[in-house]
């Protein structure tokens, strides 16, 4: 879908093409009013249309491999579609499935849980982050021992309607990724959320049985391609902030003119435009890097993740600030991005601990001094 041209990729025709379909499908099962239903309801989704997105799509399997029951495509063409999502603030498990699929793929176990994923009937999700929300390894402190997990895990995506839950906690090995296939005896609890259209929750395990899946380097790749993915999800966002601002800029009359004429607001959606092409470029290369250079891989998502939680932070503020009164409303949809844009930029850590990651990776701080 993609092509290298020198140190560019190249948008090509399949990718457009992709682009507009799921454009026509998400402006058709997700428009704002259904978004604002969903964010009220206990699911948070809507069972029927996940079904279309596995049945006619395809999208639940598009990154799993063949031999699962998948697509076998790549995580560059992942980013299309977290992209319109993002567009379009879609209310699904999409996000927590496909991170818990990646872990599944680079484990060295629990390969047979795929196909329930790629055909849908699974909602999986990744529990790392506990009570202080970091999602570093080093910061885990559930255990598995004699074939059963204890602990609590915070922050877990869907966690609420997971059928599969699978858990970062240190066994003999040190770290590794622990299974949970039969969640009925699992604690779970919604958390209160500034962005109501993303579910998080809380899950208690108090001696439930789980199998090794995998160990760190399963864990850490799920959460770079997670990492990756929310990216491509935040550039859909900036760029509908942009898109609505600049619509509004033309059609808004102050003392005679459209108040895009002014050169204030030239200037802040040239800015605005500005962010938004820079998240693309860096979400580019960080899906290529995931594909076809993993090495790279971890540089290339922190940078990703980092700079376009920032860029859909300040876009959708502008959106809000150059949408005037109205912006400010409850009823206007600026205020989904916004809230949208907030609660993405803590998700598998906040702009600042990427950033320090990267400095680690490129050498300039000893992994020992980053906070």
């Amino acid at each position: 879908m993609w092509e290298a041209a020198g140190m560019q990729l190249v948008v090509t025709e399949e990718q457009r093409e992709l682009r507009d379909a799921l454009r026509r499908f998400f402006a058709d099962r997700s428009p704002s009013a259904e978004v604002r239903r969903l964010m009220e309801t206990a699911e948070g989704h809507d069972p029927g249309v996940w079904a279309q997105m596995a049945g006619q799509l395809g999208l639940q399997g598009l990154a799993i491999g063949e031999e699962h029951g998948g697509a076998g495509f790549g995580v560059r063409e992942l980013a299309v579609v977290f992209e319109e999502m993002g567009r379009a603030v879609v209310c699904a498990p999409f996000l927590a499935t496909i991170t818990a699929a990646a872990a599944l793929e680079a484990g060295e176990g629990g390969h047979d849980l795929l196909a329930g994923i790629a055909d849908g009937s699974t909602i999986a999700t990744l529990a790392v982050a506990e009570e202080d929300g970091r999602w570093d390894l080093g910061a885990v402190g559930a255990t598995f021992e004699d074939g059963v997990l204890r602990g609590t895990k915070d922050f877990v995506l869907d966690g609420h309607v997971a059928d599969l839950v699978l858990v970062a906690a240190k066994g003999a090995d040190g770290v590794g990724l622990y299974a949970v296939e039969d969640v009925a005896g699992l604690v779970r609890t919604v958390l209160p959320t500034l962005d109501q259209t993303r579910k998080l929750a809380r899950i208690e395990f108090d001696g439930v049985p789980a199998r090794r899946v995998g160990g760190e380097g399963a864990i850490l790749r799920a959460l770079d391609v997670a990492a990756v993915a929310l990216a491509a999800e935040q550039l859909g966002g900036a760029q509908k902030t942009l898109d609505m601002t600049v619509e509004y800029a033309k059609v808004r009359h102050q003392f005679g003119r459209p108040i895009g004429s002014f050169q204030a607001i030239k200037h802040r959606c040239a800015d605005m435009f500005v962010l938004v092409e820079s998240a693309r470029s860096a979400v580019l290369n960080a899906a290529a890097a995931a594909d076809e250079s993993p090495e790279e891989l971890p540089a290339a998502a922190a940078l990703a993740k980092a700079y376009c939680s920032d860029a859909f932070f300040h876009t959708a503020g502008e959106a809000i600030q150059l949408h005037g009164g109205i912006g400010f409303t409850w009823e206007h949809d600026a205020h989904l991005y916004f809230k949208r844009a907030q609660g993405s930029r803590q998700l598998f850590g906040a702009p600042e601990r990427h950033r320090e990651r990267l400095a680690v990776l490129a050498g300039l701080t000893d992994a020992a001094e980053a906070p």
